[in-house]
């Protein structure tokens, strides 16, 4: 709920930003508010996330796949993140969210998104995610075609994201899995 205020002024003034292909870059322009920030003085390394689920939803909205995802009653769901952090983002600092399909593989869609201020990058995410209607997840062919176009011919998912999703995968929810310490 922390977000509700961002997330409805962001459904309220989409329409007011220019338009991106789903493979493009878009790009949030943004300001660190009072709930963004902890007792560092800086925003929590925790609300990155939550501020990278207003740039997903930015691209899904003006690249126009949205609704074709709520017809379809899909359901965009992140089966990993990380971010990395490289300077702190203060109290009322204006900054801009990038956001992009960084490649895709037969199950997930990966996307990088990154915190920029005055043209330097402050934190980036790498964010693993997919489509899951009731039957379960949505084979990527059916989200290709509603995203209405291939991606780029030289859209590749970069080496160490196949690492980082093997070494981080939990087991299927077909599974058994115990918390044996």
């Amino acid at each position: 709920m922390h977000m509700i205020f961002r997330l409805l002024l962001l459904m309220v003034t989409w329409r007011r930003r220019s338009p991106v292909g789903v493979f493009d870059v878009a790009r949030l322009d943004m300001r660190a508010m009072p709930t963004d920030i902890d007792t560092a003085g800086h925003i929590n390394n925790g609300m990155y996330f939550s501020l990278f689920d207003l740039g997903r939803f930015d691209l899904m909205l003006r690249a126009g796949v949205w609704n074709g995802m709520v017809k379809r009653r899909w359901v965009p769901v992140v089966q990993a993140e990380t971010v990395h952090f490289r300077k702190s983002v203060t109290l009322g600092q204006k900054f801009t969210m990038e956001t992009r399909i960084a490649g895709l593989d037969e199950r997930h869609i990966f996307l990088e998104q990154r915190i920029v201020s005055d043209g330097e990058i402050y934190a980036s995410g790498m964010i693993a995610a997919r489509f899951r209607n009731r039957g379960g997840a949505v084979p990527m062919p059916e989200v290709l075609a509603v995203f209405g176009t291939e991606p780029p011919a030289d859209l590749r998912v970069p080496d160490w994201v196949e690492a980082w999703l093997e070494a981080t995968r939990l087991p299927s929810t077909r599974q058994a899995a115990p918390s044996d310490w």
